[in-house]
Parts: structure tokens; C-alpha cells; sequence
């Protein structure tokens, strides 16, 4: 068990570079990722129970005060933001675009339930990411509506809210048995049991990651230049909103829980929306969430630098 718990504990420590693999394993091996989607919803919820095991139930919950303040960021990050970017395109004149859709529709999904594992692999508190994923999908079935209204477009909101439930299922589904697993067999863990718990969760990302690739690699090798536009609006909507949350959290009463509340900001489950929306609202924006896992996957990379710097200041 100890050179199990020491290999393990490897894999927490190359966290970013296994995410790299993964990638790479994605966009290289496209049979091996077709061959992996039909087991992705297993997958995230093995994920969100890594996550939630090794967070435990008293950080998860966290203080009963930060709620009124979680709830303004899940208002403001699922449905101020989306509003906004809906009334710009509107104000353009670019309504209806699919990158119009693919923006509103990102801004307005709750966050991906990898953002605690995310958030571990820059050296943040992951505790707050859960936090956020459990309100922010538990209030989508409300945020939705109004973006719906405004933006317009997406058809009913009934399978979206279906979806969202389904999705709340998984997550609490999932706390509910590592929370009870933590209790049974670690109580408090030791530094050694948290590393392992870390190496898990970096393979299990991995793993994952290799599935949610399934549409970039046929599309970077038929249509390179189409692939090059959505990968930089990619880019640009991820990075640019963790990077605008962590200057806007840093003069909140959540200053101290901005790197996962900003990790969050730009890392959003807008795959949710593929078995909400009808085919035509989401066919013209596939490629879009392809390219949209790159950034995803690659932000313990490319922004822990950024992340560093700001947790040395709090």
C-alpha cells in the first residue's frame, strides 16, 4: 500500500503534466476518445467523489455566512454575464452567430465539477470550488430563465431544467458516498493520504479529459483553420474571465477564495447544454466546447504562475 500511496502521491506532483497527456491523447488517438465518451458520465462523478473526499463535508459546507455571498457570485457570473454578452452581440448586430451562442451559452452554464480538482493543481483551496458547483448547478433551473428570455433562441427551458436536475443527482449523489467513505476509513486524513487522494484525481482528470476531445482531433485535421478560430475564442473567453474575476474578487469579502471562484469564472459544464437544447442551437458550436477543453485543462499550466502571485498576497 505504501508504494501504491508514493506512485500515487507522483501523480499528484505531475498533476499538470498527466493533464498535458491527456490532451495529447485526445487530439492523437481518436478512436481511443470515441471509444471513451459513453463512459464520461461515469467518470465526472468519480471525479466530483474524488474532489469531495478529499475535501470533506465541514470545508464543502463551509460557513452558513458565505452563502448570501456564493449566491451573488452564481447570479453574476449565470446571469449577469451572459445578459451582457447577449445585449453586446444584439447591440452589433451579431445576434444569432454561433459564436454569439457559444459565448452566452458558456457564460450562462454553471461551473464544470473538475474546478476543485482544477483549483488543487495550482495550490488553491478546493473547498470553495465544491461549494460553488453544488449552488451554482442547483440554482441553474433559475438562472437559465432569464438569459433564455433575453438572449432567445434555445427553445424551452423544460430540458435544460431536467438536465440541471440531473446533473444536482450526480454531484450530491456522489458527495454524499465520499463524504461517508472519509468518515468510515479516514476520518481526518494524513498529509500522505492527501497527496494520494491528489494523484487520484490528477489520473482520473487524465482520463477524462481523453473523452471530452472526441470532436477536436478529427476537426484540427479536416478543417485546421476553422479549428484555429474557435481555439482562440477559446482561449480568450477562458483565460479573460479567470483573470477579470480574480481582479474583481480581490476587493470582496471573497478575496480570500478568489483562485477557485476565478478558476470557476472562466471554467464552465457548457457540455450541459448538449443533452438540454435542441441539435440546432448546439450543432453549429461543437467545435467551440472541443477547443473549449484545451484552456480548461491547460489553466493549472498557463495561469498557475498568475495564481501563485495571488495567493502570496493574501
Amino acid at each position: 500500500m505504501r508504494r501504491v500511496g508514493r506512485v500515487l502521491a507522483a501523480a499528484g506532483r505531475f498533476g499538470r503534466l498527466l493533464l498535458v497527456a491527456g490532451l495529447l491523447a485526445g487530439l492523437g488517438l481518436p478512436g481511443l476518445a470515441l471509444a471513451m465518451r459513453p463512459w464520461l458520465p461515469d467518470l465526472i462523478a468519480l471525479m466530483i467523489g474524488v474532489a469531495a473526499l478529499r475535501i470533506g463535508p465541514r470545508q464543502a459546507l463551509g460557513a452558513v455566512r458565505q452563502l448570501p455571498q456564493l449566491i451573488g457570485v452564481v447570479l453574476a457570473y449565470q446571469v449577469a454575464l451572459p445578459i451582457a454578452v447577449a445585449v453586446v452581440f444584439w447591440l452589433a448586430g451579431f445576434e444569432g452567430i454561433a459564436i454569439a451562442t457559444a459565448l452566452i451559452l458558456m457564460a450562462a452554464a454553471p461551473s464544470i465539477s473538475g474546478s476543485p480538482n482544477l483549483t488543487i493543481l495550482v495550490g488553491g483551496d478546493p473547498a470553495p470550488a465544491l461549494r460553488l458547483v453544488i449552488i451554482g448547478t442547483a440554482l441553474l433551473p433559475l438562472t437559465v430563465v432569464p438569459v433564455f428570455l433575453v438572449a432567445g433562441g434555445f427553445g424551452g427551458v423544460a430540458s435544460v431544467l431536467a438536465a440541471a436536475t440531473r446533473l444536482m443527482g450526480v454531484i450530491l449523489l456522489a458527495a454524499s458516498v465520499a463524504f461517508l467513505l472519509r468518515r468510515m476509513l479516514f476520518g481526518t486524513p494524513s498529509p500522505e493520504a492527501i497527496a494520494a487522494m491528489d494523484g487520484v484525481s490528477a489520473i482520473v482528470m487524465a482520463v477524462v479529459v481523453v473523452g471530452l476531445m472526441s470532436a477536436v482531433g478529427p476537426a484540427l485535421r479536416t478543417d485546421p483553420a476553422a479549428f484555429a478560430g474557435w481555439l482562440v475564442a477559446a482561449f480568450a473567453a477562458n483565460l479573460g474571465l479567470q483573470i477579470a474575476a480574480a481582479l474583481a474578487l480581490g476587493r470582496t469579502g471573497l478575496a480570500a477564495d478568489r483562485t477557485a471562484l476565478s478558476i470557476i469564472a472562466g471554467n464552465r459544464n457548457i457540455a450541459l447544454f448538449l443533452v438540454a437544447l435542441p441539435a440546432s442551437a448546439t450543432d453549429p458550436i461543437l467545435l467551440f466546447i472541443g477547443c473549449y477543453q484545451i484552456p480548461m485543462y491547460l489553466t493549472p499550466i498557463l495561469m498557475n504562475r498568475f495564481y501563485s502571485t495571488l495567493q502570496a498576497r493574501e
